[in-house]
């Protein structure tokens, strides 16, 4: 099983007026097998072009502007001045909206978990969340930045870690219009008492304890083992890519976990420190986060993305 990667992001947790400091880690890797084109003659990476889909001519890039299709087939120009104006502002944060039940949120919202952990001398503070989320049956429900992207977040443990799970926006979930589904309940589906009873059976008979590496791949490690067995032979290639570079990290921020009792007071007291302690912290974190957003928009890619085909 793959270790934890190095720090993506580091800034804090934020609720009421506590901040957290945390670093943010990956928690998923790609299990599918993805496939480069590559020049057969050179065994040079293959990668897109700026194709003119209308011509079937490559243009210059300085010629490409980007546009909204708000509908079919029509399009307005957003220039790059007006995408910048309206950027997500980098916080540094994950600020904590409200606290919900933990089975409020449908499995179909969850897109994408990355590990939370503590720094800068966190680590009670954090174990504090940890627990109460724990004793409460709660998850934090936040908004984050990352990469000038704002993400909807659920901030929920998981042993001794507390998971940061990317949620889909309420309007990237389809409805169910247009579906053809029974009717619910046992009744309104028309299912028999006998039927239910047969089907309750063979759920017991399946059942079993929650363990992943019982599941694999089975694609994947077929082209495994295909790879493999071409090594040995020497049936090889060298292909020569730029080297990645490797992600920002964000500045830190200060523990403030004596603002846990003034945030219990409330009130316009806590209201106003709260603002203060924001402020603060985004006086402390937005030069250094704007410096780093606008050096990674401004870099030069050294790796021209190819394109990938994954197997069904």
């Amino acid at each position: 099983m793959a270790t934890a990667s190095r720090t993506l992001w580091k800034g804090a947790i934020t609720f009421g007026l506590v901040h957290i400091p945390v670093g943010l880690h990956t928690a998923s890797i790609e299990q599918g097998v993805d496939f480069d084109w590559l020049d057969k003659r050179s065994m040079d990476p293959v990668g897109y072009k700026r194709i003119n889909k209308r011509t079937g001519k490559e243009i210059d890039k300085d010629d490409i502007v980007k546009g909204f299709e708000y509908e079919d087939g029509k399009y307005v120009v957003i220039s790059p001045e007006e995408i910048e104006a309206i950027y997500p502002r980098t916080t540094q944060t994950i600020e904590i909206q409200r606290f919900i039940d933990a089975n409020e949120i449908p499995f179909v919202y969850l897109e994408r978990p990355y590990y939370v952990a503590p720094i800068n001398r966190g680590q009670k503070v954090y174990a504090l969340l940890r627990e109460v989320l724990v004793k409460t049956g709660k998850v934090g429900l936040a908004k984050v930045v990352i990469s000038t992207k704002q993400h909807l977040a659920a901030l929920m443990p998981a042993g001794e870690v507390l998971v940061l799970n990317l949620l889909r926006w309420g309007d990237e979930v389809k409805s169910l219009a247009g579906l053809d589904l029974p009717a619910a309940g046992v009744k309104g589906a028309k299912v028999t008492a006998s039927e239910m009873k047969m089907a309750e059976q063979l759920v017991k008979d399946m059942s079993g304890k929650w363990n992943p590496d019982e599941f694999k791949d089975e694609f994947k490690h077929a082209v495994m083992k295909i790879a493999q067995k071409k090594v040995k032979a020497g049936d090889t290639e060298t292909v020569i890519e730029p080297e990645e570079e490797g992600p920002a990290q964000g500045a830190e921020i200060i523990d403030l976990t004596e603002l846990l009792t003034r945030s219990l007071k409330g009130g316009k007291a806590a209201k106003s420190a709260g603002s203060s302690a924001k402020k603060s912290a985004g006086s402390r974190t937005s030069a250094g986060a704007k410096k780093t957003g606008a050096a990674a928009k401004k870099a030069p890619r050294k790796k021209a993305p190819g394109p990938r085909r994954k197997a069904a």
